[in-house]
């Protein structure tokens, strides 16, 4: 039994055992990963620092350093919410990404579970439509679209954004869920069926319950692709106040060769505060669900 278990022992140290030797687990593991934090979170960290500068810090680099604050001033963030739009471009942009995610989600399930479910003649050629037509750009389509925008008469409103949004986010959601809708078993459906259930039972019973890992990264990508949209919300929006926070800071707060760079920073970071905590709350839930249908 010991001479079974040697090569089991031999190989397991073969795998991982270059990790129990310090110098190589620095090269390997925390080295790269040092590098990956340090490139991923300097950007929040040199907007912070720039949203609490003064302004005779931010362009005197010859008694300050760039890279630290010394007198820190909450004048940039003030200005920021009091004096402009902001409040109204971050509620504008969270009823147009929660509103587009929705009715994207809502659509790219039935078109997913229609072409992946149903077996129909040409379900794969539709499936690769849909995906070729998530790699068109949208500086392409944004043309069309806003013929239709102005023929609607929503120029200037909430719902052009809404509305106009799903043209790149079905795409995406119904490719992402054909993959998830994919993996389920037949037999469920079959004994489903067999027991007399609907289609519509199967689908809000069965499916979707197993396809919650699926409908939490499709919702993620999409809300996060509608916050941080900016051609269709710099074309179809005008006024002032009906403008979302990407478009909002860079088209307010920069004068002609005039930057509020307190204030961008300061935009730009309270605007990516809401995606990073949906991220941070969403992943905890994705985990769940994978580890639960596993141990399903």
């Amino acid at each position: 039994m010991a001479v079974a278990d040697e090569p089991n022992r031999m190989g397991d140290e073969g795998g991982m055992g270059y990790l129990q030797n310090l110098p190589r687990r620095l090269v390997t593991v925390y080295l790269p990963l040092a590098v990956f934090c340090f490139v991923l979170l300097f950007p929040f960290y040199w907007m912070a620092v720039t949203a609490v500068k003064p302004n005779d810090e931010l362009t005197d680099y010859k008694n300050f350093s760039p890279f630290w604050v010394v007198r820190p001033t909450l004048d940039h963030i003030k200005y920021l919410l009091f004096e402009t739009s902001y409040p109204g471009w971050l509620w504008n942009t969270i009823i147009i990404s929660v509103a587009a995610t929705f009715i994207s989600l809502v659509a790219a399930v039935f078109a997913a579970y229609a072409i992946e479910r149903l077996r129909f003649r040409g379900a794969r050629s539709i499936g690769l439509a849909i995906f070729l037509a998530y790699l068109v750009p949208p500086s392409i389509l944004f043309i069309p679209l806003a013929v239709m925008v102005f023929k609607l008469g929503l120029y200037d409103t909430r719902m052009a954004l809404i509305l106009t949004y799903p043209t790149f986010l079905i795409p995406f959601c119904t490719w992402l869920l054909m993959g998830y809708f994919r993996s389920i078993p037949y037999e469920l459906e079959e004994c489903a069926l067999i027991d007399g259930a609907s289609r519509w039972q199967i689908l809000t019973k069965i499916v979707l319950p197993l396809a919650v890992p699926g409908l939490i990264s499709a919702g993620i990508f999409a809300f996060t692709l509608s916050w941080n949209e900016f051609i269709y919300a710099l074309t179809f929006i005008q006024s002032s106040e009906n403008k979302t926070v990407p478009v909002g800071v860079l088209t307010e707060l920069v004068r002609s060769d005039v930057y509020e760079w307190g204030s961008l920073m300061a935009g730009a970071l309270i605007g990516s505060l809401p995606v990073v905590i949906l991220y941070s709350f969403f992943v905890e839930h994705y985990v769940s669900s994978m580890t639960g249908a596993v141990k399903e």
